[in-house]
């Protein structure tokens, strides 16, 4: 059976909540393999707008299981409180549920520094939402960390939380207003969290090498998008993590050669959410028409989203760097109305002209979208079932996209429920 990846091909919010949702009807397990909650998938189930940031979509679906895998950070708090808030909803966590013991841990700490930091930034302010994401990632990789599996070692616990603390309170009692921690209150609180984290607690890369080899169908399930990984999004204003493919082979042990399947979700529009480059943003009426039409605010944070154009140079980047196979296109509808629809398909600075997505900053100042204008559509289309019963103007705008950015739109989406879907 196949292991699919879904990933976000541009700076995340691209509905892939609702793309993994549709197609983790068919799979045994679904598994998150980065991020933290810093980021939200938001799945629509009737009048019922269910948003979640740590467990995995597939979680909607009664006989598909659910990982946290190893590549991300968790917060217990809010952990808990995911798992509280299905259960009153009448969705069963218990034995379908699953966290990586390799999985790093979120501190109050860790919380504090982010907004210090973010606050101190300044003008360079990347828009962190200030939980604790980008510390605790800090601490991973100075190989420090608090990983699930190590508050089950209360001595080694105790000897790392102090030191810790050693570092942190030193830092935080040398700046106004930033609050520091007293060893014994987080030593209790975690030890408690550990009793509670207990039954979900696991060796998810043999969970999920034991699933693969078993025939099991398992979906791996990516946070953000391409434009916020770490290493190949617009650096530095990005997030904390590998939101690409490359991030599904670190954050669940599986090897490269396991992936059959990787699809990008794309908006048929282009949104972000805070500080960073976009070079299609529309900041006048354009872009508001959009941010109303799409309900473009965030799903963790409720911040509004920046709105413009779709970028095809951005896309082809992710489809080129991510390996996609096919792309789900999501909220076409948002674009009903529109008299004429356009495409960014390369960037121009006086005779320079680019058509690959630059890997510097700076590269971007001065350039100007090229775009490609097609002629929109009036008609409605949130109960259209069937690609060819769609307006011809959008199955020519469809049908571009695929000739430009070079890979096959397999799901298109025409609405926010689940079942406002087309499947090619």
């Amino acid at each position: 059976m196949p292991v699919e990846c879904v990933v976000g091909a541009q700076w995340g919010d691209e509905g892939k909540g609702k793309i993994i949702d549709l197609l983790s009807r068919d799979a045994d397990y679904v598994v998150r393999f980065q991020g933290g909650n810093n980021a939200g998938h938001t799945i629509r189930v009737g009048n019922d707008q269910i948003v979640l940031h740590l467990v995995p979509s597939g979680i909607l679906h009664p006989t598909t299981r659910c990982v946290v895998g190893n590549g991300v950070v968790v917060d217990p708090e809010v952990f808990f409180e995911e798992i509280d808030f299905l259960n009153q909803g009448g969705v069963s966590t218990e034995g379908r549920l699953f966290l990586s013991d390799r999985a790093h841990l979120i501190f109050p700490f860790h919380r504090e520094i982010d907004r210090i930091m973010e606050s101190d930034r300044g003008v360079r302010s990347i828009g962190t939402t200030k939980r604790g994401i980008g510390p605790a990632y800090a601490d991973k990789a100075k190989r420090w960390g608090v990983r699930l599996g190590d508050l089950y070692d209360e001595d080694m616990f105790a000897a790392t939380l102090r030191m810790h603390l050693d570092e942190k309170n030193a830092l935080l009692e040398k700046l106004p207003d930033a609050q520091t921690f007293k060893f014994e209150e987080l030593y209790e609180r975690f030890l408690g969290y550990a009793k509670r984290l207990a039954p979900y607690a696991c060796d998810s890369v043999a969970v999920i090498h034991e699933a693969a080899r078993s025939g099991a169908r398992v979906l791996l399930e990516g946070a953000q998008g391409a434009l916020l990984d770490l290493d190949f999004g617009t650096y530095p204003f990005v997030t904390s993590s590998n939101t690409f493919t490359g991030g599904a082979i670190t954050g669940t042990g599986l090897p490269p050669k396991a992936l059959d399947r990787v699809i990008g979700v794309t908006k048929a529009y282009t949104t972000r959410v805070g500080e960073g480059p976009f070079p299609t943003e529309e900041l006048g009426e354009v872009g508001e028409r959009i941010q109303v039409a799409g309900n473009e605010f965030g799903a963790t944070t409720g911040r509004p989203r920046r709105c413009g154009w779709l970028d095809a140079v951005a896309i082809r980047y992710a489809v080129a760097v991510g390996g996609l196979d096919a792309l789900a296109l999501t909220k076409l509808d948002v674009l009903s109305g529109f008299q004429e629809i356009k495409v960014a398909v390369a960037y121009q600075r006086g005779e320079e002209r680019l058509s690959w997505y630059p890997s510097v900053i700076d590269t971007h100042k001065g350039f100007e979208p090229v775009y490609q204008t097609f002629p929109g559509w009036s008609e409605k289309i949130d109960a259209v079932t069937k690609f060819e019963d769609l307006p011809p103007n959008a199955v020519g705008y469809i049908s571009f996209l695929e000739e430009t950015i070079g890979v096959k739109i397999s799901i298109v989406s025409v609405g926010p429920e689940r079942d406002q879907v087309i499947f090619r």
